[in-house]
């Protein structure tokens, strides 16, 4: 029973700040490549960012310079920083997680909105 469990989504003002938290279960989270997703109405899922298991990042260029994630192994959890944050930031964020033969694991979602 494999579980990705995101939280820290909510309400936050346009140039406001949130952190994301996906906490992971069930899988051997050392060697996972974890990654953020988000889906808009309206719009395709997107990649926001990737966090390999050497440690190696990217992002989607309309979030780079604004959002950073990291990981912490010992805790089996990835961060989202999310600074500067905008309206068109405002969308469901998932965590994804990939590695071994067959693992490719999704989070139920958290919903970011950002408005004034």
């Amino acid at each position: 029973q494999v579980q990705l469990v995101e939280s820290g989504g909510g309400l936050v003002q346009p140039g406001g700040s949130l952190r994301l938290s996906c906490a992971a279960s069930g899988i051997m989270f050392v060697i996972y490549d974890m990654g953020w997703y988000r889906l808009a109405p309206g719009k395709e899922r997107e990649l926001v960012a990737l966090i390999g298991s050497s440690g190696n990042t990217n992002y989607a260029d309309s979030v780079k310079g604004r959002f950073t994630v990291s990981r912490d192994n010992a805790k089996k959890t990835v961060y989202l920083q999310m600074n500067n944050l905008k309206a068109e930031d405002t969308a469901v964020y998932y965590c994804n997680g990939r590695g071994g033969i067959n693992g490719n694991y999704w989070g139920k979602g958290t919903l970011v909105t950002v408005s004034s």
